[in-house]
């Protein structure tokens, strides 16, 4: 089964569009109007819905950090530096991540782009 995405605020409509475009299944915090929740509260919306949080934000790998430490459980998340993001090669890493992956090869892990 395919995973499905939850992305960040910050994250580029690009991305968002390209992936869609490939059928993935995407969810952006401003439609879910989760746009102002903070990083701890944001990666449990994700989870509550089943979604891996795609993000570039280091607070939010911080929060998940701190999770995975904690044995708090949380659905994944997928992060890329903001210095290493390129919309082609991240849509293409995400689609490979979203289609080949199951929900419980990232749950309470974290992955880091580019693959």
């Amino acid at each position: 089964m395919a995973i499905a995405l939850y992305m960040d605020v910050h994250i580029p409509k690009a991305i968002t569009v390209g992936l869609r475009f490939r059928g993935v299944d995407i969810l952006i915090a401003q439609e879910d109007n989760a746009a102002e929740l903070d990083d701890a509260a944001l990666l449990d919306r994700a989870s509550s819905l089943g979604r891996v949080l795609f993000t570039f934000d280091d607070d939010l790998l911080a929060e998940a950090n701190k999770r995975q430490s904690e044995d708090i459980a949380f659905a994944g998340l997928i992060y890329i530096h903001l210095l290493d993001v390129s919309i082609g090669p991240c849509i293409e890493d995400l689609e490979i991540i979203a289609k080949a992956a199951e929900a419980e090869d990232l749950a309470n892990r974290v992955e880091f782009l580019p693959l």
